[in-house]
């Protein structure tokens, strides 16, 4: 573990539970939920300690092992609290192991996150001193300033030529909210629509309800006025070069949710069916490309390409022998030429805008878009995708199959 040295980790775990520790004996019942309650709560940080937050997982009340078994297929159920989506933004967590006498425990790190206020399943939880509470309004706003003065991260600065009318009211109350806020507290909210705006990071603050960069790529009604990149160029090549001739083309634009249906039906519209009825006693149909594997890679260019001092699209080249996905805006963090790909290592550029299409179902599991295309391309009989990373863009090829 890096953020705690073993003495540190050895002291909280026989320390009184508190606002920076959790215990649990195992994984049983619903210490799973239990558990990524905690890590919402420790990921908001509301006492602001500024400090990483712990999980113990094979341990009693007392913090003595209670001689669970901790094993790879345990340890990879903790990591899944941050990859399967159900914690939006995903926070920073470790999870790692700690030596005890003769036994060992798991040991989960989470560290205070840039963007909050941090939901599970559409709440937001936090600590008060040894448990855990849903978040009031007042504490939400308290979240919200937080974020003003710590968040380095280009999707959460405001826009300052546009105003909250460039934002879609009607997407985000029919819409969004829905998805993001769970049920019973969306009927019992009484806060204003900037209230709202605000504790979805959609505008940088209630006192100052101007977009944020996020808040206009999910919601505006006009991004490329302020985003002039913020859209995917389509072209389909008869041949296998750029001066052959084109026989399709579109810029396919709009907020989230628009740009990315466009995006699909024109995959759909260029992958043909073909059909067997002489291979086998029932027909058998395959697309060119595995449908799959195209949506996964194009959502994560949308999502992990740069916004940032460029005004370059995306470009999905659609050639007679393979297709080419080229976005703006090479590896980030923790994600190096080295991981990139790798499942379970990630890390975002942009994490609002991560949590608003986990929100709104365009992305199930971070981290898993590649494998996921990687796993699809294999089952219907073509090479890998093919990846060239560099500081600047991020080159993937699909070919057909042989």
């Amino acid at each position: 573990m890096t953020s705690y040295r073993p003495e540190q980790l050895e002291t909280m775990r026989t320390a009184l539970e508190s606002d920076l520790v959790e215990r649990k004996e195992s994984l049983r019942g619903d210490a799973s939920s239990k558990i990524r309650e905690a890590v919402c709560a420790f990921a908001n940080d509301l006492p602001d300690h500024r400090q990483p937050g712990v999980v113990f997982v094979g341990v009693r009340d007392d913090g003595s092992p209670c001689g669970l078994s901790i094993t790879n297929e345990l340890l990879r159920a903790l990591s899944d609290v941050k990859t399967d989506g159900n914690i939006v933004p995903p926070p920073t967590v470790e999870v790692g192991t700690l030596d005890v006498e003769d036994d060992k425990v798991a040991v989960l790190v989470v560290h205070p996150s840039d963007t909050p206020p941090v939901r599970y399943r559409g709440r937001v939880w936090i600590r008060v001193g040894p448990r855990r509470a849903i978040a009031t309004a007042q504490d939400e706003r308290v979240l919200n300033e937080k974020r003003r003065h710590r968040d380095p991260h280009f999707d959460s600065q405001p826009v300052p030529s546009a105003t909250i009318a460039d934002l879609s009211r009607r997407r985000f109350e029919e819409e969004y909210l829905p998805l993001a806020v769970d049920p019973e507290l969306l009927a019992a909210n009484d806060r204003s629509y900037e209230e709202r705006l605000a504790a979805a990071k959609m505008v940088a603050s209630v006192a100052a309800p101007v977009p944020t960069i996020a808040g206009i790529l999910v919601l505006g009604t006009r991004p490329r006025d302020f985003l002039p990149g913020s859209y995917l160029q389509f072209l389909r090549i008869s041949g296998r070069d750029l001066g052959d001739p084109v026989v399709d083309t579109a810029e396919c634009d709009g907020p989230m949710t628009d740009l990315i249906r466009r995006v699909d039906e024109k995959i759909a519209s260029h992958n043909r069916t073909a059909v067997d009825l002489t291979s086998g006693p029932r027909e058998s149909r395959s697309t060119t490309y595995p449908r799959t594997a195209l949506e996964q890679l194009v959502r994560n260019a949308v999502l992990h390409r740069t916004y940032e001092n460029t005004n370059a699209p995306i470009r999905l080249y659609w050639f007679d022998d393979r297709v080419e996905i080229h976005s703006p805006g090479g590896p980030y963090g923790l994600v190096t030429v080295e991981t990139f790909g790798r499942p379970g290592v990630l890390d975002y550029r942009n994490p609002i805008l991560a949590e608003a299409m986990r929100v709104l179902g365009l992305v199930q599991r971070f981290g898993f878009g590649i494998p996921i295309a990687r796993r699809e391309m294999e089952l219907a009989g073509h090479p890998p995708p093919e990846f060239q990373v560099d500081p600047n863009w991020v080159h993937c090829t699909l070919r057909a199959r042989p």
